[in-house]
């Protein structure tokens, strides 16, 4: 759920004009979409912690001098179908990672500046979800 629509609820549960199923069926909107997000969050933690193994085994087999020591890698990565096929897919990702080991070292090189809070806003902003009326 985006920023706004959650915005849009506050604003809408301050109104004290609304009725007690209006916000009754806020409330089951609300849980759908925690539900949903659960659920996209175990996904993503097996999809995580698979990859995790994988590297894993791939530094163990390395280190046990294994014939193929990256099977592991490239056995998770085909399942998902993010095995670079021709050359032109294998230099786009050497690049992507060398851009991003070098934003790494320069955010870890700049020193840390407190971040602004912003002020929050009071009106209703976004369209993403309509809510009753």
């Amino acid at each position: 759920m985006a920023r706004s629509e959650f915005d849009d609820i506050r604003a809408f549960l301050a109104d004290e004009t609304n009725k007690a199923g209006d916000l009754l069926s806020i409330a089951r909107m609300l849980l759908d979409d925690l539900e949903q997000s659960r659920m996209r969050e175990a996904i993503l933690r097996t999809h995580y912690l698979r990859l995790l193994t994988s590297a894993r085994a791939t530094v163990a087999a390395e280190a046990a001098h294994a014939p193929d020591p990256t099977a592991f890698l490239k056995h998770e990565l085909a399942e998902h179908g993010q095995l670079p096929q021709d050359d032109e897919t294998v230099q786009r990702v050497l690049a992507d990672a060398r851009t991003a080991a070098s934003l790494l070292a320069r955010l870890e090189e700049s020193p840390q500046r407190p971040r602004r809070r912003a002020v929050p806003l009071r009106r209703c902003v976004g369209t993403a979800r309509t809510l009753p009326r």
